[in-house]
């Protein structure tokens, strides 16, 4: 499959080849950007979660186009809750506008609806379009969404040592079962694989608490980009970035 990609700093395109064989099962993007890119066009912040939604869009077509099996957005915060409520508010009210307007493209595409993070925190409103998506969704074989809401990675092992410990008192499990699989399998990801490839926009290089746990070996790629501008030719070169790497998982070829 040819792609083109478009070096904007360059004003030229170059010509890539992604492998569809090694497409990566598992992309997790940290959406990083809206309110720098709004306020370099002297627009409220709120505009710029608004452009983020049409990129949301965008990247989930194309991530069901190639064949990705799972895509994780990180799209609230635990620490997210610190912005002014205004924002807050704006970003809740475009999740529910997010599901209403797309859930039945979604569904016709045979996309699961997911979200991952203590839902329980949001606004009704919002835990209960959650819901229904993943009810109308989750019979579905194709591509698997998972929004990242109030989710943060400390949190998730926080709450995953818990649930440990809560089986332990009950007898379910012995400590000499306790390793790294049984582990993974209190997440909130415990029936998906770890991410292949994170993606992170706008500049910043760092998880930012973003599954901090399943990122042990994943591959990183960083662009200056900013959430609002990415596009599927970005997409392309993170995944071709992605299978030029040396994959060793510590071992050596």
């Amino acid at each position: 499959m040819w792609n083109f990609f478009n070096d904007k700093s360059k004003n030229e395109k170059t010509s890539i080849s992604l492998d569809m064989n090694n497409i990566p099962k598992h992309i997790g993007i940290i959406m990083d950007g809206n309110g720098r890119w709004a306020k370099e066009r002297n627009l409220p912040r709120s505009m710029g979660h608004k452009a983020g939604v049409e990129t949301i869009r965008d990247i989930v077509k194309e991530c069901d186009k190639i064949g990705v099996k799972y895509l994780t957005l990180y799209a609230f915060s635990t620490e997210n809750w610190k912005r002014p409520k205004d924002e807050v508010n704006a970003l809740m009210k475009l999740l529910v506008q997010y599901l209403r307007k797309e859930i039945e493209e979604l569904h016709s595409n045979n996309v699961i609806v997911n979200s991952i993070g203590d839902t329980s925190k949001l606004p009704e409103i919002c835990q209960q379009e959650l819901k229904d998506a993943y009810e109308k969704t989750k019979n579905n074989t194709g591509l698997t969404l998972n929004l990242a809401l109030n989710y943060g990675g400390r949190d998730e092992i926080i709450r995953a040592v818990k649930l440990l410990y809560n089986d332990i008192k009950d007898g379910k499990v012995n400590e000499d079962d306790i390793d790294e699989n049984m582990i993974s399998n209190y997440l909130y990801t415990s029936h998906m694989p770890d991410p292949d490839l994170i993606i992170r926009p706008s500049g910043e290089k760092r998880l930012s608490n973003f599954l901090i746990w399943q990122c042990a070996y994943a591959e990183f790629w960083y662009s200056d980009i900013k959430w609002p501008d990415f596009n599927k030719d970005y997409l392309h070169k993170a995944i071709y970035d992605y299978q030029n790497r040396d994959r060793r998982f510590g071992g050596v070829k």
